[in-house]
């Protein structure tokens, strides 16, 4: 850490944002008796807090954002040079860096063809959901309307974000709800919901069609699925189970929006995760790997068939795709993106998340062999969870405030981990790591070790 940095006083502020600033995610009764932490500087996976304390930052900026770590002085010159440039302008008009990262990035995803630019994952996927609302309207007499989500994903913030995540602390207190939005089952094997336990994913595939034959087939417009569930759990779909989705999807007619937010541009060592389970998406969403965090950009990508369905009626003045997003004209985010990619590229970051994810894996099935604590290990690339329960054999999650005290115990040793965090009643209890893809063999070792020590300091 800069020594000038370590040594300045930053009471001013802490006084600052204590006084004035209202955070994400945490109870602000606790500011009253201790102050928020600031983080003052970062550097590779460390970052450092404004008493100079150093951590290894095992989760990408608190939400498995900064793919490719802290510091990287290209991204900030090619947002700087771009913006000096040129800087805004609405994107009803066109920009060098959108043009360039929108084609670049369509090189990475074959049979995708359309980027629509905004700032967020909640906007990204508010944007689909418009799409398939105005396709309904203008391909179907306005029958094929609602959209399938699955419980236990989530898909933003907003109230029709909310509407349609299977989160329910996430969404408590904040009803009514956009209407038109239908559950499907979770396709969590270790918490198999069934009475067989073969052909697990199929299975759970096959509870999805049953709402679809509920609703009517002609009914649903499409269905929202995390591609790999994040923060309900970190949930690899099982085994035969998008083979079964895409199928019933196509038969039926229903498009597949897949939310790439978490694990797109390369969290899970492939540039997309859908590529690992060979489905064929409609639209897939993604935004925060998409510029590690360097600026504000989301994607929401389509193929031409549906970019298609948008202009076949010129002659009609409400045909095409009526949004903005403002800060979409900005043109630090692209610029930003351009560069993110050079880097995962030129360093072989992919390579590295495939190789330092199985340590990762192979760690925690070490600690699971070492404490009966831990229930289940998952996980793909540098994307794993540890769910924590009081008994393996019923499966009974472990108390929440231990795990919790499990992370704060990391915290305290100087290492940032997560947990699933109001989300799901009941079943927060499962710690989440997403370490930037340029995490070293020494970085997951260190990782795992602290939680290893949490583990024991906290249940033994």
């Amino acid at each position: 850490m800069d020594a000038v940095l370590a040594k300045n006083d930053n009471s001013d502020v802490i006084a600052a944002d204590k006084a004035h600033v209202w955070h994400h995610l945490i109870q602000h009764k606790t500011f009253e008796t201790v102050d928020p932490r600031i983080i003052v500087e970062g550097k590779g996976l460390r970052v450092w807090d404004a008493a100079g304390k150093e951590h290894l930052d095992g989760v990408s900026g608190g939400v498995w954002t900064v793919n490719v770590g802290y510091g990287r002085e290209t991204i900030a010159d090619a947002v700087r040079d771009q913006l000096v440039k040129m800087n805004f302008f609405a994107n009803t008009l066109g920009s060098v860096p959108g043009a360039l990262f929108a084609e670049r990035l369509i090189s990475k995803m074959p049979g995708m063809s359309r980027v629509f630019y905004s700032n967020s994952g909640s906007e990204a996927n508010e944007k689909v959901f418009k799409m398939v609302r105005q396709i309904s309207q203008q391909h179907h007499g306005g029958k094929k309307s609602k959209i399938l989500y699955r419980d236990r994903d989530y898909h933003g913030t907003t109230i029709t974000a909310l509407s349609a995540g299977g989160q329910g602390e996430r969404s408590a207190h904040y009803g009514p709800f956009t209407p038109g939005f239908v559950a499907v089952p979770h396709c969590l094997e270790y918490r198999n919901q069934y009475d067989s336990a073969e052909a697990y994913g199929e299975r759970a595939a096959d509870a999805i069609e049953e709402v679809i034959l509920r609703e009517g087939p002609d009914t649903i417009g499409a269905i929202c699925l995390e591609t790999m569930t994040a923060g309900g759990g970190v949930i690899v779909p099982p085994e035969g189970y998008w083979e079964r989705v895409q199928e019933i999807c196509k038969r039926h007619q229903i498009l597949i929006h897949l939310d790439e937010v978490v694990c797109g541009v390369g969290r899970l060592g492939t540039w997309f995760g859908y590529q690992q389970f060979g489905i064929k998406p409609d639209f897939v969403t993604m935004a925060k790997g998409v510029a590690s965090g360097y600026a504000a950009i989301s994607c929401t990508v389509t193929t031409e068939e549906v970019f298609d369905m948008f202009k076949d009626a010129s002659g009609d003045p409400l045909s095409y795709f009526r949004d903005i997003s403002t800060y979409a004209g900005c043109a630090a985010g692209p610029a930003a993106a351009l560069e993110n990619m050079r880097i995962i590229e030129d360093e072989g970051l992919l390579e590295n998340t495939l190789s330092m994810g199985a340590r990762l894996m192979e760690n925690l099935e070490g600690l699971k062999e070492k404490h009966a604590v831990v229930g289940d290990v998952r996980g793909r690339g540098l994307f794993a969870g540890v769910e924590l329960v009081s008994d393996r054999e019923t499966k009974e999650p472990a108390n929440e405030a231990k795990v919790q005290a499990v992370a704060g115990h990391c915290m305290a040793q100087g290492v940032i981990i997560g947990m699933t965090n109001r989300a799901l009643p009941g079943f927060n209890n499962t710690l989440c790591l997403a370490p930037a893809l340029i995490a070293t063999a020494d970085d997951i070792d260190h990782l795992t070790s602290s939680i290893d020590e949490a583990l024991t300091a906290v249940f033994s």
